[in-house]
């Protein structure tokens, strides 16, 4: 099997869900979340170990799908629904939590200076880049497993109702 082979026309089109795959694992190990000058990578957290891990798990089925030229597009499907809920729930959790252990550790700092703990400033958590692209890959990776789902119509012939041959 060659690489011109896994390229034939009837396979090109997983070079898609194979991009996307590396997208979403590289995504894990990009800034998830930016506190003030402090940008945090996912890749120590849980959500970004199963993001890589299905992204990892993406491109094997795709590749696979290359070179024996049978369809994956059911557990591709599968694997962007699971990556797109886990990123999408990363972004609506991971910056709070951020947020939240940036302002226990201000308090514990000031606390330990001797400071009032309500002098704190409050901290306030942006997306990073990382979080936005596992979003995008994972939204690449759906609409190409719906593509199995969503077909064409058929254009069925119909012959003359009077044709009695």
């Amino acid at each position: 099997m060659t690489v011109r082979d896994m390229l034939r026309p009837g396979m090109r089109g997983y070079l898609v869900p194979l991009a996307a795959g590396i997208s979403l694992t590289v995504s894990a190990f990009l800034p998830w979340v930016i506190v003030g000058e402090y940008s945090r990578r996912g890749v120590p957290d849980l959500w970004a170990i199963w993001i890589a891990g299905l992204g990892a798990l993406a491109s094997v089925l795709a590749t696979l799908s290359m070179i024996t030229r049978k369809n994956s597009r059911h557990p591709l499907l599968v694997v962007g629904l699971l990556a797109l809920g886990l990123t999408f729930l990363a972004w609506r959790i991971v910056p709070r939590a951020a947020e939240q252990g940036a302002r226990t550790w201000a308090q514990a700092v000031a606390i330990a200076d001797g400071v009032s703990a309500a002098a704190v400033p409050e901290t306030h958590a942006l997306v990073g880049s990382g979080i936005y692209v596992g979003l995008v890959a994972a939204i690449v990776l759906v609409c190409f497993g719906l593509t199995i789902v969503i077909r064409r119509a058929h254009t069925y012939v119909v012959s003359d109702p009077d044709d009695d041959v």
